[in-house]
């Protein structure tokens, strides 16, 4: 014997090595994934400036990226470096973190939308607490929105803007257009906003149900929803996380399988991590807005006559005469194409265009097949109505 190792025990060894180093790399992905959750998180690392804050709405400017290329899902899209005339002003939906805007350095909107040679500003309506709970629609449509429009175009210089809105955002988008005719909104973006929430699937019917009872209480009793005080309806931000994530239960719980069993792969489980920076910091819903939005938007169902109460004043969708990109997800549970396909019916743009695309409410905006199937039209559809 020359006190060499034989072939079989070398091998075995070689097995249980390669098994040692496997767990381990398994045991460092799921240590890391639930106790250094943050160094995994790829999202919001594009730089950004803020102009303005009052404290718990601030406005963000993104200036030109150092990249002369940057990655989008697989494709290399050349930076531009002459700026489109009209900005594009992103006005987010409540409840939101900003995070959704800019998720991955190779998914991020504001990233793309500045490499495509847009100036990009984004509202961010901050963390409401319950000093903010009075805040209403007429609070962010007829207030805040208009207010941080103004300083956009006090920093671009441009009086005409284009508008971004997603869900909620899409709608403070129309409802801003109509309640303030302003004429120098030149383009909208609307996604995934309910415009007859009764027609949005089941629970379009579950809305249909509790409007017919409303209306019983009405009429028995006078009781209105409004005359309550909007702090008992203000929604912290953990309820809207539970919420968002029960309006697809099954993929919630298959995500965090699909986890277990990708365990080894790191990148799956930086994927993970940064999806859920989103998802599990969700933000408080002020009491005004709820009240609203119940009221409103799915008991009364305002918006499918094409018009909604905003405070004392009434805002019609025949006032938005903007230039009009709506897009729906053909897998969205809360806006359904029906539901979103109404716009088309009320406003008087003579330019507008409604798409449906593959996702559901959040994978419209920011999924993995957005850039494809949204993105890139967009970007060209705003790139010819801006300058």
């Amino acid at each position: 014997m020359d006190g060499a190792m034989p072939n079989f025990a070398r091998s075995a060894f070689a097995k249980a090595s390669g098994l040692s180093r496997r767990t381990r790399h398994y045991a460092n992905n799921a240590f890391d994934r639930v106790f250094r959750s943050a160094s995994l998180i790829q999202a919001g690392q594009t730089p950004f400036e803020t102009l303005h804050t009052d404290g718990l709405v601030s406005l963000r400017y993104y200036p030109p990226l150092a990249e002369d290329v940057i990655e989008l899902e697989g494709l290399d899209i050349p930076v531009e470096r002459r700026p489109h005339k009209t900005p594009v002003v992103i006005v987010p939906p409540l409840a939101v973190n900003m995070l959704i805007y800019d998720l991955f350095p190779q998914r991020s909107l504001v990233r793309f939308l500045r490499a495509k040679g847009f100036e990009v500003y984004l509202i961010d309506w901050g963390m409401p607490t319950r000093k903010h709970t009075h805040y209403n629609m007429h609070t962010y449509v007829a207030e805040l929105l208009p207010a941080y429009l103004n300083r956009v175009r006090q920093h671009s210089g441009e009086q005409e803007l284009s508008l971004h809105g997603w869900s909620m955002g899409g709608m403070f988008t129309l409802f801003y257009s109509a309640l303030s005719k302003d004429q120098h909104i030149r383009n909208a973006i609307v996604l995934g906003s309910p415009i007859d929430s009764h027609a949005s699937g089941l629970m379009g019917m579950m809305y249909q149900r509790i409007s017919e009872v409303a209306e019983v209480v009405r009429t028995r009793t006078g009781f209105r929803i409004h005359d309550l005080q909007p702090h008992w309806f203000h929604t912290p931000g953990w309820a809207n996380t539970i919420g968002f994530k029960l309006t697809n239960p099954i993929g919630s719980v298959m995500g965090y399988w699909e986890l277990v069993v990708r365990l080894g792969d790191r990148e799956f489980v930086r994927t993970h991590a940064t999806t859920s920076a989103f998802l599990d910091r969700m933000v408080a819903y002020p009491g005004g807005i709820i009240q609203d939005a119940v009221v409103r938007l799915w008991i009364d169902n305002q918006l499918s006559e094409g018009e909604i109460q905003i405070g004392d004043d009434v805002a019609r969708l025949q006032n938005v005469n903007a230039n009009l990109m709506a897009v729906a997800g053909d897998s969205d549970t809360l806006a359904t194409p029906d539901a979103a396909r109404r716009v088309m019916d009320h406003v008087s743009s003579s330019d507008k265009t409604f798409r449906v695309i593959p996702g559901g409410h959040m994978g419209i905006l920011a999924g993995s097949k957005a850039p494809h199937a949204s993105w890139l039209e967009l970007a060209d559809w705003l790139a010819e109505r801006s300058d």
